[in-house]
């Protein structure tokens, strides 16, 4: 699995990034996990509100940080 943290290095964008590698560690689950910061890139996904998740180059969610249990409802979703 290919997880992406879209962002251009704001507190959220961190935050978020960090809340991925949590919710994975949870679940015992194993992905690479990138952190985009190029906005050029981010915007060739369509993101106009960052922080943005991306799993397996599908845009699942854009401009919030949810909880971690809900990334990881996200993460099960998205296999």
């Amino acid at each position: 699995m290919e997880i992406k943290v879209l962002g251009t290095g704001c507190a959220n964008c961190k935050t978020l990034e960090k809340s991925v590698f949590n919710a994975l560690a949870e679940m015992n689950f194993d992905a690479n996990v990138e952190k985009v910061e190029d906005i050029t890139k981010i915007m060739a996904y369509g993101v106009m509100r960052t922080p943005a998740l991306v799993i397996n180059e599908k845009v699942v969610l854009s401009g919030r940080v949810p909880s971690v249990k809900e990334i990881k409802e996200i993460i099960t979703n998205n296999q």
